[in-house]
């Protein structure tokens, strides 16, 4: 029966603020002072026990081993002294009587923190669910004929008489929640798997006028096309639209996630208002409401390694540290898209394929690497996991303190022809596509790092560099020959947070950046391909103020400065109302 009792208290301390348990290792015999009557004959004290109240036995399930990390055990100590659970107050003499009990034949096991948890003194229930432990304890160590004091013995039928009625309650209770437990665990869903999902409600528009890149420019300037047919003013619409995820993550022995994702929503991509994808917020998602497979990957850890595979959706943010606390979650960080992580080495082909991770010197280095393809599950001609458009990389992060984190990162990626995409949306037309959709290597080489100043404020920090390379035909059928012609590509980002403004959990963040820029293109003569005219920035306020754990309101905006590295471009605002809820 101690061990049933021992199971319920331990799966619910919940229901009474702390968790006394009986123990359940052998105890040596206790040191005797006195002559040898005051010791009782295990058949003599068993007799007094047996007539005492008990409990009523709770059925037999531990309902503990879902998601538990096995690292930590059951998150249970054992105590040796009754003094020792600060929150117990000695008020009369049943304090004492157990203290000493539990002192002779160790009885009792609390919390690691040495508290009955509620900062309050203990109740008579509580105390009746203690003195059973030790009740269950003493009559264990009488059958196997290890001595006990006879004084002890009566100090045990005294207390028994007094929480007679406490017992008896307590064991309707263990009843009526086995009986409700046993419902639960009929109609349960898994044993293994956990749902949780987010739901996301965003208002948004913008303003300003649609964007035109420098070949337009140059086509304007060169052959006479009217402006009016290029350019228009956004129309200034607002709309209002959803995103919905359902995650199911599963763990088959505590430390593993296999991770599904369901994925719904009609969240507009405003590149096709304003004509340039920096203006993209950075959850949209244009599925006009179709359900589709969002995740599929599997994480495991081998002791301080731990490995990915993914057969959709597994991204290179999913297994290299993006650093971005606040701004990189895509449900409740940075409104727009180009500021959750650095484009340039955390974005690029990817979605199936494998990566890892390594930590050693007492964690304070973390290595990382990973191999991603676009089109691995397609056997056609140029796909597949090794012919098609990938990314390979390494990531190599340091964490000398708590508050401080650096990370250096090297990603190459090759595009294959026609699937050119070098700034991931988020760059200027001319910087994500150079030589104009003819295959490309890109070398990316990325430095990031996130300084928590203080317990209110926050520095992010990320810059990267690639050396673009094409390596083929443009237009095949024409003998356009791009090989050997290269590009630079630059980006920078910063976001300072403060934390608990006017509310805990209330984050105001401020932050901007450079969006992918080529500085330098190589040409063929009479190509319309010019570098930037100008450098296009972004800057983005937002106040992400929580109304309770599952609901987050985050109202902001960002302007896109120069957008398609123009000057001749007016600014682009837009401004969001998002709104996340988390269950």
């Amino acid at each position: 029966m101690s061990t049933l009792l021992a199971k319920w208290l331990k799966t619910m301390p919940v229901a009474f603020g702390f968790s006394l348990l009986a123990t359940t290792g052998t105890m040596a015999n206790p040191t005797v002072s006195g002559a040898q009557e005051d010791i009782i004959s295990p058949d003599e004290a068993l007799g007094i026990l047996q007539n005492r109240p008990t409990l009523k036995t709770p059925l037999n399930r531990d309902t503990s081993k879902q998601f538990r990390d096995n690292s930590s055990g059951d998150g249970m100590s054992q105590v040796t002294s009754i003094s020792e659970l600060r929150d117990v107050s000695p008020t009369d003499w049943a304090y004492e009587a157990l203290r000493s009990l539990v002192e002779r034949y160790g009885c009792i096991v609390g919390y690691p923190d040495r508290t009955f948890r509620g900062n309050r003194a203990t109740s008579r229930w509580e105390f009746a669910a203690g003195l059973n432990a030790c009740l269950n304890t003493i009559e264990r160590l009488l059958q196997e004929n290890v001595a006990v004091l006879r004084e002890d013995i009566e100090k045990l039928k005294r207390l028994a008489q007094e929480f007679e009625q406490e017992l008896i309650a307590l064991g309707a209770r263990i009843g009526n929640l086995e009986e409700r437990v046993a419902f639960l665990e009929d109609h349960q869903f898994s044993t293994t798997t956990k749902l949780n999902a987010e739901v996301l409600f965003t208002f948004s528009t913008a303003a300003g006028e649609r964007a035109i890149d420098s070949r337009q420019r140059d086509a304007i300037e060169n052959f006479g096309l009217s402006n009016e047919n290029i350019t228009r003013r956004i129309d200034d619409n607002a709309t209002l639209a959803f995103r919905t995820r359902f995650n199911f993550d599963s763990s088959f022995y505590g430390k593993d996630r296999l991770r599904v994702r369901f994925q719904s929503g009609t969240i507009p991509r405003w590149d096709r208002a304003t004509g340039t994808t920096m203006a993209r917020l950075g959850h949209d998602a244009s599925t006009d409401a179709d359900v589709e497979f969002n995740d599929v990957y599997y994480r495991f850890p081998i002791g301080n390694f731990r490995g990915f595979v993914g057969t959709s959706a597994l991204d290179i943010d999913n297994i290299f540290d993006v650093g971005n606390p606040f701004f990189a979650s895509g449900g409740s960080g940075a409104l727009s898209r180009f500021m959750r992580r650095n484009p340039l080495v955390f974005r690029g082909p990817e979605g199936i394929g494998a990566g890892g991770e390594y930590k050693f010197w007492d964690d304070l280095f973390t290595v990382r690497g990973l191999y991603l393809a676009d089109n691995g599950n397609s056997p056609d001609l140029g796909e597949g996991l090794f012919n098609g458009s990938y990314s390979a990389g390494g990531q190599l992060s340091a964490y000398p303190s708590d508050n401080l984190s650096f990370s250096f990162t090297y990603v190459f990626s090759y595009f294959a022809e026609g699937d050119a995409n070098l700034s991931s949306s988020n760059g200027s037309r001319v910087a994500s596509d150079p030589f104009l959709d003819a295959p490309t290597l890109r070398d990316s080489y990325g430095l990031t790092g996130d300084w928590r100043i203080n317990d209110t404020f926050h520095l992010h920090a990320t810059g990267a560099y690639a050396l673009a390379r094409a390596q083929g035909f443009a237009n095949p059928a024409n003998g356009d020959d791009r090989r050997g012609l290269g590009a630079d590509l630059w980006t920078w980002a910063g976001v300072l947070s403060a934390v608990d403004i006017f509310k805990e959990g209330a984050v105001l963040s401020v932050g901007g950046g450079q969006f992918v820029t080529a500085e330098r293109i190589d040409a063929l003569p009479g190509d319309l391909r010019v570098p930037d005219r100008d450098t296009p920035y972004i800057i983005e306020a937002q106040y992400k103020y929580p109304l309770n754990d599952n609901i987050l309101l985050t109202p902001g905006f960002y302007v896109v400065i120069n957008p398609e590295g123009d000057d001749d471009n007016n600014s682009i605002w837009v401004g969001v109302l998002r709104t996340t809820f988390k269950f």
